[in-house]
């Protein structure tokens, strides 16, 4: 019973932190803050998911997989997270600049 209510919350944290993401897609102003929401979001959302769905696996063979999945995501994620802003930064897209009503930056 503890086990399976610990499994719930991390699937609830999980499902929070990609919501999280979801909304900072939407909100924010420019490529690379939502770009940075996304990617920690994201890497936080799903593997605190994996982890929560490898504790409720009553296969071992099952939670190794998804233990597995949860480690490459965390590398793989920020990786190419870094490389999408890298290459957005070379090919100029600008960042976004927040100016004042009476025109100065």
């Amino acid at each position: 019973m503890v086990i399976e209510a610990i499994a719930v919350l991390l699937l609830a944290a999980g499902a929070f932190f990609i919501v999280a993401g979801v909304v900072g897609v939407l909100r924010l102003p420019d490529f690379y803050t939502r770009l940075h929401a996304v990617g920690k979001c994201e890497t936080a959302g799903l593997a605190l998911s994996l982890l929560g769905l490898a504790i409720l696996s009553r296969d071992p063979e099952v939670t190794i997989k998804l233990i597995l999945v949860m480690l490459f995501v965390g590398l793989a994620n920020p990786t190419a997270t870094h490389a999408l802003a890298r290459a957005a930064r070379r090919s100029g897209l600008p960042m976004w600049e927040t100016h004042d009503p009476q025109g100065k930056p």
